[in-house]
């Protein structure tokens, strides 16, 4: 099946490093929370793979302890001015969000759009997504390839 066509701001702002801010329902929280586009082709991709950003920096620490660092990635405010506050990215889970659903939210307005992620830091989660032993082989296939490992 294909995948829905994108209404034409989606297909403008969908790249990789894409920042939308959004509730999941695979997160504990009802809060929305920032999540990042990691594909590296998320135009052409039948599913979206998401990183979430979280405040909550020590409490991420303490739950991953034991996974390789580079998985967690710190972004402070001078490297993205979007967030409010350092957030961490926990590259050892991501999210699948369908281009349907994707559109579903932009068209009831529960999706915001932000800045990009600077290329640095996104690489700094490709790597971190690629070393985590907890990302499927098929999600991590959807990264660039040239992604150092």
């Amino acid at each position: 099946m294909e995948p829905p066509n994108l209404p034409v701001p989606l297909r403008l702002t969908l790249r990789s490093g894409t920042v939308y801010y959004f509730e999941h329902r695979g997160l504990t929280s009802g809060e929305p929370h920032f999540f990042i586009v990691l594909n590296a082709e998320p135009q052409s991709d039948k599913v979206l793979i998401l990183a979430v950003g979280s405040s909550q920096i020590d409490k991420v620490r303490r739950r991953r302890a034991g996974l390789p660092p580079e998985s967690l990635v710190v972004v402070d405010q001078s490297d993205y001015p979007d967030f409010s506050k350092p957030t961490v990215i926990d590259c050892n889970q991501v999210f699948e969000l369908s281009k349907g659903e994707l559109i579903q939210k932009f068209n009831a307005r529960e999706l915001r759009h932000h800045l990009d992620l600077p290329k640095e830091v996104l690489q700094k989660i490709w790597v971190g997504v690629k070393k985590s032993p907890r990302v499927d082989e098929i999600h991590k296939r959807l990264l660039p390839p040239d992604t150092v490992n």
